[in-house]
């Protein structure tokens, strides 16, 4: 199943129907796709999404990034609620929207070195930055 992640919907029938997924996607709201691959993703060290800091922080601006980070959880725990509970009942099992981005296959990353601060990443995280420009005559 080809799929965007952002609403899993996509993942809950790929689960169903135990065939692999490939999520096609720039970035996760809150970082839910560094928790779903186990990837490292230290609020100390890269800035978080509408933060308008850079990887060059000092004391207090990490301390910001951090306490962006903690009510990022806490919102997302809000938002991906009913896609859980949906989740649950569709496949008859207690399930988080974490535990289903984890069973994606290959994550298809519209991101690009060039416009983003470098991160770590995981084998199965691929960088396709250039996939949707425009070629210019």
């Amino acid at each position: 199943v080809f799929t965007d992640p952002i609403l899993p919907c996509g993942q809950i029938v790929a689960e169903h129907l135990s065939v692999p997924s490939i999520a096609f996607l720039q970035q996760m709201p809150c970082g839910l796709e560094f928790e779903a691959t186990q990837c490292p993703h230290p609020p100390s060290y890269v800035p978080r999404v509408l933060t308008d800091l850079s990887d060059h922080m000092n004391f207090l601006q990490r301390v910001k990034n951090l306490l962006f980070d903690f009510l990022n959880v806490f919102l997302c725990d809000f938002v991906f609620q009913p896609y859980a509970k949906l989740a649950s009942e569709f496949l008859q099992r207690d399930v988080t929207v974490t535990d289903l981005l984890s069973h994606i296959s290959i994550w298809l990353m519209k991101i690009d070195f060039v416009f983003h601060y470098p991160r770590p990443l995981m084998p199965n995280m691929i960088f396709v930055g250039g996939v949707n420009c425009a070629h210019k005559k």
